[in-house]
């Protein structure tokens, strides 16, 4: 029994200071890494969350980009960050279940902490208005008289080419990728006829589809998005099975204390559930999803083993 006694003390004593810094947190500002560059789809979300959020723990959240290899680079940061909480990643299912390089610099389950889900929004098939077609059937049967000589702009190996990829097992076409280093010089590549089409993200290219710059044929979700509900669902289109959504997530690095986990899950799903941000992200055509500390994990797993079965190679990069 003493001994018991004695080993219930020790866990309790080597236990106190995690926490008591809980407890405190955070007693400084919070650096917010977002893993692609600024004016992004990423960058623009986090922004308004990183200063909600700032408000909601008492102490600036500070966002830090670190942009390239598809994201990798900022998500290597918060992996190898302290597990203070501190250092926050402002994740994208992009470099966290999408991306196919065999060599990756972390492992997404082991590596983080996920916290919460915050925003989820679909894809979009648009071409540029010179392409002849007007509804999905119309395009598929002009790609079949084309087999690869139709350009797709892609941002590389994540959404964008897992999309493409998806479409061609459904639809049994070709088309070649052109890569280019981000969402924003692929959706003005397109814009300029340097590409045909592309599968975008609904955020980045929803206002040149309202102004008649580019054309958009579905969105990549079973039901319209409210952001753009003149375009047509993959459902409504016959493509059942075409349900992507790319979602941005909080995550912190791995080993952090659950009481600072908890906290932070805590004031993120309140700062994203105001009608404020709600608004707010649906202009930007994201809608709000939030998840408990379990629930994000389980969305991780499960996207991880959906896409696995995925062999996407890089595409030529512009």
């Amino acid at each position: 029994m003493t001994m018991v006694r004695t080993a219930v003390l020790a866990g309790a004593v080597a236990l106190a200071p995690t926490l008591a810094g809980a407890q405190t947190y955070p007693t400084k500002p919070v650096r917010l890494v977002v893993g692609w560059p600024p004016g992004g789809a990423a960058d623009t979300s986090a922004r308004p969350i990183s200063l909600k959020l700032g408000e909601a723990l008492g102490r600036p959240v500070v966002i830090d980009n670190r942009p390239g290899a598809t994201g990798t680079i900022g998500a290597s940061v918060v992996a190898k960050a302290p597990p203070d909480g501190y250092t926050l990643l402002h994740g994208t299912s992009n470099e966290l279940v999408m991306n196919p390089y065999e060599k990756m610099p972390y492992n997404t389950q082991e590596d983080f902490a996920p916290i919460s889900m915050m925003i989820a929004f679909p894809s979009v098939l648009v071409v540029h208005p010179s392409v002849p077609v007007k509804t999905l059937p119309q395009f598929v049967q002009f790609l079949r008289a084309r087999p690869g000589k139709i350009n797709f702009g892609t941002t590389g190996t994540g959404m964008s080419q897992v999309s493409g990829e998806m479409f061609k097992n459904l639809t049994k076409v070709d088309f070649t990728y052109i890569q280019y280093k981000g969402g924003g010089p692929a959706v003005l590549a397109l814009i300029g006829g340097h590409v045909d089409a592309s599968f975008s993200t609904l955020p980045s290219t929803v206002t040149f589809i309202k102004s008649g710059k580019l054309r958009a044929l579905m969105v990549t979700d079973d039901k319209r998005s409210p952001a753009a509900p003149d375009i047509p669902s993959a459902l409504e289109v016959g493509m059942k099975d075409f349900v992507l959504l790319t979602w941005n997530g909080l995550l912190a690095p791995p080993k952090t204390p659950a009481p600072i986990l908890d906290r932070l899950n805590k004031e993120i799903v309140a700062v994203m559930q105001a009608d404020e941000m709600k608004e707010k992200m649906l202009v930007s055509a994201a809608e709000v999803r939030t998840t408990s500390r379990e629930g994000f994990a389980e969305i991780i797993r499960n996207d991880l083993a959906k896409w696995t079965r995925f062999n996407i190679k890089p595409a030529a990069q512009q």
